[in-house]
């Protein structure tokens, strides 16, 4: 038997990796020969068997190499904030759709960053991707050492005989592995010796789609239109409040997608940046995952695609280029200055601009490779910038892969410089001057009053940095991730990102705890704004609806009451901000009916509880009770929940029952439980 491989030759790919080699076939091939093999037999190197001790998710039980014999196996070695290795993401699903139970992709997280390695945070990285296939943690690069990765993300290819065939470092995953994972198949497949039995996945990583926030990823606050927008990521949207967090409209539909239109219709993935018009109407926003910019026209309702084709940018734009012909790559923070829109964009570790009069792109700082080094604005080389502010002269940024925080005058030819951070693996956490602070992986940066506020995403800190001394000063945040309110560094965050001041608030998303939060630039008391007006989004939540049966019920002729009881988690408390409502409905009218059709309650109680006239005769019917709960954390109202009920409950009237109550009893969850 023998295969193809030449798809698996290098690519000459602008940063396809992030913080390691260019990309590379660690088995030999004759990249100049398109038609040569490799035979598969005993000449190719065993996979090595993964060594026990370490976590798996989204699978029942860990996975083993001996076990996986009769199914093509895709390793992908990855690290969750590396921007390429989000990149791919697309690609692994498009072949594990192709190629069903026949290929197992298995991500490898072997983590770059301290809080990257924790089980707790491959668990949120997996629910903020959407990753459903199994991953295991290889917090002290056991596996990736097995394997010879060397860069993130790298993809190994190990055929159903338990043999690697080939690797490779890099993005462009698709086009590289698909024609060899064909040939594999339909070599294996005619042999026989394929094994297309499903493997048993328990999919504990479920999205937070539940809360009213899912990974907020950063917030806009407009002082004189008092409004915030608020990129709700996990849900794919953008919200639109006054500055006391009551929600006007939603810009999306909740579904993932790249749709032009209504705000009702449009669609986005996993939005990131911001920056309004100084009129007001005009909404610029970072399309991330999508590889676009949209502009929102807050006058009218609608969305168009401003920039971008849909495509992962491999290539820098030309000269006179056109945004709505150019490729993007993951396009973060936004500032827009006198007409032009500059733009972190993460994919290429570079900055563009673009002129929003005339739609000309070009690149502005950063040569496309990822390091840290300063000099000519063009020549320089910057590490997956994220957040992006502006004083006025200097756009300031973040760069989460080099833990630093950077800048460059916006006008003439001037140099990048670095105020905070040394290296693409000097990360830490620490308060000092520009040599001796550390960071880990910030996230989000804002321009305030002479200081840049700094949100040190994976040490759950906000911190100050001096663009003058670049002295580092921690303002809030403890030593852990957590949710608690209170004085500035006696709080607990968790992963905060971007952040936007209005007044003497510095507003934030705390995006591991799903809310937004508010810093006193007076006091340093941080609080967690309060959304209000629920029902604004809960039809374009965009989360699945919980689905119960509950257990039949026999009751006697006679009855006439049906009495709903609802309960909250311990530490929840229903919200009167919002009206729940629930819609009953019977399968047979003759069996069972009811005047009241709806029933809704405002309350800030732990439970509810309903008692309606009904109206029974002999018989069986299924009794519906849909529509939308609203509970909120006790004490935390803006960490709120939107539960979308859909309860069955059989109904059997009989002469010989005794009970003479028909009862719907339902205990609501606590989502940060789940899974």
């Amino acid at each position: 038997m023998r295969i193809s491989l030449f798809a698996l030759s290098a690519l000459a790919l602008l940063a396809a990796a992030c913080s390691g080699s260019s990309p590379q076939l660690e088995t030999p091939l004759d990249e100049s020969d398109e038609d040569s093999y490799v035979t598969i037999s005993d000449t190719l190197p065993e996979a090595p068997e993964f060594p026990g001790g370490h976590t798996w998710f989204n699978v029942g039980s860990p996975l083993t190499i001996e076990a996986l014999r009769g199914k093509v196996v895709l390793l992908d070695f990855w690290t969750s904030g590396c921007i390429n290795c989000q990149q791919i993401v697309p690609d692994l699903t498009r072949l594990e759709e192709e190629y069903g139970d026949a290929l197992v992709v298995i991500g490898v997280h072997s983590g770059k960053y301290d809080r990257e390695q924790e089980d707790s945070s491959v668990l949120q990285a997996l629910q903020r991707y959407g990753l459903e296939h199994p991953v295991v943690n290889d917090p002290d690069f056991i596996i990736w050492s097995l394997y010879r990765a060397n860069a993130w993300p790298t993809i190994v290819l190990v055929d159903p005989n338990g043999r690697i065939v080939g690797s490779r470092a890099g993005e462009g995953v698709y086009d590289a592995f698909q024609p060899a994972i064909e040939q594999l198949v339909a070599d294996f497949d005619e042999e026989r010796l394929i094994d297309r039995t499903p493997i048993d996945l328990d999919l504990e990583a479920a999205a937070v789609t539940s809360a009213v926030l899912s990974f907020p990823s950063t917030v806009l606050a407009d002082e004189a239109g008092e409004r915030l927008f608020i990129v709700d990521a996990g849900h794919n949207r953008i919200l639109i409040s006054g500055l006391d967090g009551e929600l006007r409209t939603a810009i999306g539909s909740g579904v993932e997608g790249m749709e032009d239109g209504s705000f009702d219709e449009a669609s986005f993935n996993q939005p990131a940046g911001l920056a309004l018009s100084p009129d007001g109407n005009l909404l610029y926003i970072s399309d991330t995952r999508n590889h676009l910019l949209r502009l929102a026209n807050l006058a009218d309702g609608t969305v168009e695609t401003l920039a971008g084709t849909g495509e992962r940018a491999f290539s820098q734009p030309g000269v006179d280029a056109l945004g709505v012909d150019t490729a993007l790559a993951s396009p973060w923070g936004l500032v827009l200055h006198e007409g032009i829109l500059y733009i972190a964009m993460a994919g290429t570790h570079q900055l563009w601009s673009l002129d929003t009069n005339t739609n000309q792109i070009s690149v502005f700082a950063g040569s496309g490779a990822e390091s840290t080094d300063d000099g000519p604005r063009l020549q320089a080389t910057l590490a997956q910038p994220s957040g992006l502010t502006f004083d006025g002269t200097n756009l300031y940024w973040v760069d989460p892969e080099s833990s630093s925080v950077r800048m460059v005058p916006i006008e003439g030819d001037g140099e990048v410089r670095t105020l905070v951070g040394t290296g693409l693996f000097d990360f830490g956490d620490a308060d000092g001057t520009s040599t001796t602070a550390l960071l880990e992986h910030p996230q989000g940066i804002a321009y305030v009053d002479g200081a840049l506020y700094v949100s040190d995403t994976y040490n759950h800190k906000l911190r100050t940095v001096d663009p003058v001394g670049a002295a580092v000063v921690t303002v809030a945040g403890g030593d852990e991730a957590g949710f608690l309110d209170g004085a500035g560094r006696e709080t607990l965050l968790s992963e905060p990102n971007g952040l936007s001041r209005a007044g003497n608030l510095l507003y934030f998303a705390d995006s591991n705890n799903h809310v937004i939060r508010a810093f006193d630039l007076r006091t340093n008391e941080v609080s967690t704004l309060a959304l209000s007006n629920l029902s604004v989004v809960a039809e374009s939540q965009g989360g699945d609806t919980i689905r119960i049966s509950l257990p039949a019920q026999t009751v006697a002729p006679d009855t006439n009451e049906l009495r709903i009881h609802l309960t909250t988690p311990p530490g929840y408390k229903l919200n009167s901000l919002a009206p729940s409502e629930l819609a009953l409905a019977s399968s047979n009218p003759p069996a069972l009916d009811f005047e009241t059709k709806v029933v809704n309650w405002e309350t800030d109680d732990v439970e509810i509880e309903l008692i309606l006239p009904v109206d029974v005769s002999t018989g069986d019917a299924i009794l519906t009770a849909q529509g939308p709960v609203f509970y909120c954390r006790t004490g935390d109202e803006a960490i709120c929940v939107i539960a979308e009920l859909d309860l069955a409950l059989t109904i059997t009237v009989d002469d010989s029952a005794s009970a003479t109550e028909i009862v719907i009893d339902y205990a609501l969850e606590d989502p940060t439980l789940r899974g």
